[in-house]
């Protein structure tokens, strides 16, 4: 079993009408930031927010009248799910969802407003998988399988022709791998239309499954990862073999480079992108060198990220930029302290953000406090000359990091 351009091109003659065509843009600033002629694949604008539609719908317009009735389903940490329950809702197929109890609650409360029953079991999507075969067999449900299927991978691979219609001139696309359905359609289209491409895949490194399977290697896998969209333990069986033969190689990125890229998402192109959609900027941001002066292809896979995960990124890009300051001094606990604090800040041009005041601390002074301040600055110059100016005044101050209170 395996999946070739012509059924990838059947595919596409599938999604029309149902999936619109997402829009690839060019990203001068992204480009700037890392020395490639960056193109972005917007596939988070899809109804759901990400690409995973594309092969679901494949995948359910294919049943038969008997499985449409009985229903379907799936297993998935988000996207897949989402797209499985707007999708069969739509062509009137019931589906249920086993979803980890770690997806983020965005992604759960999105496929259950799709009108899926949702299951939570499982720590992984690989533990819920367990769960989502018991419920099959016990309910008669055809299973989707959110990778590891031809005609899910068949429409994924839609993406790849789309790309190279409107830029044939790209050298590499940068594919983020979880069970390796993306990058697999991905592959088979890509290479068949343009053999000299490059297709490199990104995993999270936490969970390098595909990077073992390929490389005879034992890398561990598991832990808390930005990108949750892509924490796959075990790379899927028929997409292996098609990236063994067709992806180059595979580019394992960290977390702070995860986080790196989502903020420069949001702020340099103004989109969204969950951990997992923005992994082939971070791959860019991990390998400048292999990649400048290259036409380079991104799919923005997903854009479906925690608000609150979000704004945690902003700040912690601000300080890891040195815009934010987080220091602490030891102070007399005197009425009139604080405003000296605040105006001496205000002559340095430093905007207060937080102050924490406490006075309970055994190593403090009984007639002193300790004061945590949190403030916005310039860059690390500034910084350093907030700090040396309240040295020099008669209060020492030591950097903390990871804000105030650390």
């Amino acid at each position: 079993m395996t999946v070739t351009l012509a059924d990838v091109q059947a595919a596409q003659k599938i999604l029309e009408g149902a999936v619109t065509p997402s829009p690839m843009l060019a990203a001068p600033k992204l480009s700037a930031m890392t020395g490639a002629d960056v193109r972005v694949k917007y596939e988070n604008l899809h109804v759901t927010n990400a690409f995973k539609e594309r092969g679901a719908v494949v995948r359910l317009s294919r049943l038969d009248a008997e499985a449409r009735a009985r229903g379907v389903i799936a297993m998935s940490a988000g996207n897949h799910a989402q797209a499985v329950a707007y999708h069969a809702r739509r062509l009137g197929i019931p589906a249920t969802i086993v979803m980890p109890e770690t997806t983020p609650h965005v992604k759960v409360a999105a496929t259950r407003g799709f009108g899926a029953e949702v299951v939570l079991d499982g720590e992984t999507v690989a533990e819920s998988q367990i769960r989502a075969s018991a419920i099959a067999l016990e309910r008669g449900l055809t299973f989707v399988h959110p990778y590891d299927d031809p005609d899910v991978i068949a429409g994924q691979g839609t993406i790849a022709l789309e790309m190279l219609a409107e830029a044939p001139e790209l050298d590499v696309i940068l594919v983020p791998i979880g069970g390796g359905g993306l990058i697999s359609g991905v592959a088979v289209a890509a290479k068949a239309l343009k053999p000299s491409i490059q297709i490199i895949g990104v995993e999270a490194a936490l969970y390098p499954s595909m990077w073992n399977a390929l490389k005879g290697a034992e890398l561990p896998t598991g832990g808390p990862t930005l990108a949750e969209g892509i924490a796959v333990k075990t790379a899927g069986a028929l997409t292996r073999e098609i990236a063994a033969r067709l992806v180059d190689d595979i580019i394992l990125v960290s977390e702070a480079e995860l986080e790196r890229a989502v903020n420069a998402y949001l702020m340099q192109q103004k989109a969204v992108a969950e951990g997992a959609g923005a992994a082939g900027l971070a791959a860019l941001f991990a390998a400048p060198g292999r990649f400048a002066g290259k036409t380079v292809g991104l799919i923005l896979c997903g854009g479906n990220i925690d608000p609150r995960i979000l704004a945690s990124i902003m700040v912690r890009e601000l300080e890891r930029e040195q815009k934010i300051l987080a220091f602490r001094m030891t102070i007399a606990d005197r009425p009139g302290m604080l405003g000296t604090i605040a105006t001496r800040l205000g002559e340095l041009g430093a905007n207060i953000l937080e102050v924490h005041h406490q006075r309970g601390f055994l190593d403090v002074p009984a007639k002193g406090a300790t004061l945590d301040l949190t403030v916005e600055i310039r860059d690390g110059a500034h910084a350093d000359a907030i700090l040396t100016s309240f040295t020099e005044s008669g209060l020492p101050c030591r950097r903390l990091d990871g804000g105030a209170g650390g």
